[in-house]
């Protein structure tokens, strides 16, 4: 990928939801929610400090992350459908 985001933002593929309920039933297209699970693509260098330092990112690329139903802002990069946010718009990082 030729996509390298600055700073502190972090480059996030969407995770697709279930089909399914865990009662077995369908949910159509219509209904579904966006999902709010992702994975890492590409992370930047980290945070500047008002001194000049550096600050590296807790996430990296591979992690599987939490974030805001309305966080980071969609782009399409290599024809595909990403976010790009900041890293505090992350929640966690699914284990």
């Amino acid at each position: 990928m030729s996509f390298r985001p600055l700073h502190d933002r972090v480059l996030v593929r969407r995770v697709e939801a279930e089909e399914k309920t865990a009662g077995g039933i369908i949910i159509p297209d219509t209904a579904k929610e966006k999902p709010q699970e992702g994975e890492v693509v590409s992370a930047g260098t980290g945070a500047r400090s008002e001194s000049g330092e550096v600050h590296p990112l807790e996430v990296k690329a591979g992690d599987r992350v939490l974030f805001g139903k309305w966080s980071g802002t969609e782009v399409k990069v290599d024809g595909e459908d990403l976010l790009i946010m900041k890293e505090s718009d992350i929640l966690g990082i699914v284990g």
